[in-house]
């Protein structure tokens, strides 16, 4: 019969690189390591670790099993979480992923819901690579996340990926700047321009940038890079590049910033929800319808904005303002 402390070992073993490394990793002594492999390999019938004079490394069988090991620990750990939670609070705790946007403006309507129905909600903030990591380790049960469409965010089954809201990228500019004046400015009469972009330059708003530039036979050059979007509005007012922003992260615009639309194909991203397959069915669903009705709230906003400035608005005085 298969034991934990088994896969325990396995992956130790796989992450140290030694049994020696793997006993002190799970405070066990070598002789208890080696006898919980040997039990192991005797349940497959097979080895599973070529040991060798530098150390100890999983054959082609064990790293075959080393994936599944690995789910089957952390849904435990998952279990015992959960469970932990019930004890101790008498509550159901959902562990809930964000970026900062998405946390100011599509989260909290649904963090009340919960609160308001006995749900404890624990909130990771971060960006897509910290998100992820959660995600796999099973540390989130969900995750608000932001792609370009097409990426393979490279989780596995156990995940399913609902689309929330289809967030357009706007153009800033100096309210100085040559092409303010223009309602639609032409990517290629930016190919002098400075741009401030993301701390991370993988970031999927970068990337879309990256592109439609390449189209155009030029490359954007980053001279700052931030993820605060009032500090990229800051840096754009007081003319050290343009930028790219997220709609839904504008807010209230600079006073020294014009919002200008790019020519041709628009540029943005994807906001999606990723949810772990849990027992939790009645909680992932209840966050989900909420998260479904603010971004469609948000939506009705934008649509009620674009309407206005086609009736005369100043497109640069309008706030897309956000209920809560």
């Amino acid at each position: 019969m298969l034991e934990l402390r088994q896969l325990h070992v396995l992956a130790a073993i796989a992450r140290e690189g030694s049994l020696a490394a793997a006993a002190r990793m799970l405070h066990y002594s070598q002789p208890t390591i080696t006898h919980h492999l040997a039990a192991l390999e005797s349940h497959f019938g097979a080895r599973l670790v070529q040991r060798g004079p530098r150390g100890a490394e999983l054959n082609e069988l064990g790293s075959t099993l080393l994936p599944h090991a690995e789910a089957v620990l952390e849904r435990l750990g998952l279990a015992e979480r959960e469970l932990r939670d019930l004890a101790e609070r008498g509550t159901r705790t959902l562990h809930i992923g964000t970026f900062p946007t998405a946390g100011a403006l599509l989260l909290p309507p649904a963090v009340k819901v919960l609160l308001q129905a006995g749900v404890h909600v624990s909130m990771t903030e971060g960006e897509l690579p910290t998100l992820l990591k959660g995600l796999r380790a099973r540390e989130l049960h969900a995750a608000l996340v932001f792609s370009q469409p097409g990426d393979r965010l490279d989780l596995d089954d156990d995940f399913d990926l609902h689309p929330l809201l289809h967030d357009p990228l706007q153009l800033v500019l100096p309210e100085d700047h040559r092409c303010a004046g223009q309602t639609h400015v032409r990517l290629e009469d930016l190919r002098q321009d400075n741009w401030i972009g993301a701390a991370d330059p993988g970031d999927p708003c970068d990337r879309a940038l990256a592109r439609a530039c390449a189209q155009h036979s030029f490359q954007p050059v980053h001279t700052l890079r931030t993820d605060d979007y009032a500090v990229v509005q800051g840096f754009v007012a007081a003319g050290a590049g343009v930028a790219v922003i997220p709609r839904l992260a504008l807010g209230t615009p600079h006073p020294d910033v014009v919002l200008r639309q790019l020519e041709g194909e628009p540029l943005a991203r994807e906001i999606s929800v990723v949810t772990l397959r849990t027992s939790a069915a009645s909680t992932i669903a209840t966050l989900m319808h909420c998260l479904d009705r603010q971004a469609g709230e948000i939506r009705r906003r934008w649509a009620d904005a674009d309407a206005d400035a086609d009736a005369g608005a100043d497109p640069d005085t309008h706030a897309d303002s956000v209920p809560e």
